[in-house]
C-alpha cells in the first residue's frame, strides 16, 4: 500500500504513536512508540525500532495484527486531526539500532546520541507494519 504525502507527513512529525498488539487471550496491549516510514519495492511500511524482545514483539510473533494511532496537525469542526493505521506486522531481526538513531533525531532533537549502549547480544529489531487500512480525521478521510 502506498502511503500518501499527507499520511507520511503525519507519521514523520515526531508525535508518539499509541501502538496496539494482541495478547494471547485476545486483549489489547498498548504502548507508546516512535514511528517512521520506509519505502520499499512492495510498498510503504511503517517502522518501529526495538532493542531487545518484549511483550509487543512476542505478541507480533504469535499474531501479526496490529494498529496504532497518532495525533496530527489541524482540526475539523473542533476535533483535532488524528490518524489510525491497521495492518500486519513482521519482525526484522536487523537494523533496530540504526533506525532508533535515525528516529531520535526527530523525537529527541538534532545531534542526539541515541540509543545507549546495550549488553552484547541484545537483539536489534525493526517492527515493519504493512498498512491494510488508514483512517481517521484529516485529509486521509474518516
Amino acid at each position: 500500500m502506498h502511503i500518501s504525502d499527507e499520511v507520511r507527513s503525519a507519521l514523520t512529525a515526531g508525535r508518539l504513536a499509541h501502538f496496539t498488539t494482541l495478547n494471547a487471550d485476545g486483549s489489547p496491549h498498548t504502548v507508546l512508540v516512535w514511528v517512521g516510514v520506509d519505502s520499499g519495492p512492495d510498498g510503504d511500511q511503517v517502522v518501529i525500532g526495538k532493542l531487545g524482545e518484549d511483550k509487543k514483539v512476542r505478541n507480533i510473533r504469535r499474531d501479526p495484527r496490529v494498529s496504532f494511532s497518532v495525533e496530527a496537525a489541524g482540526d475539523t469542526n473542533g476535533l483535532g486531526h488524528y490518524l489510525v493505521v491497521e495492518g500486519t506486522a513482521e519482525i526484522d531481526p536487523t537494523g533496530g539500532r540504526e533506525l532508533l538513531a535515525e528516529l531520535s533525531q526527530t523525537y529527541l532533537g538534532p545531534n542526539t546520541d541515541f540509543p545507549p549502549a546495550m549488553p552484547e547480544g541484545t537483539p536489534e529489531l525493526v517492527i515493519r507494519i504493512t498498512p491494510g487500512k488508514i483512517r481517521g480525521m484529516g485529509p486521509w478521510g474518516f
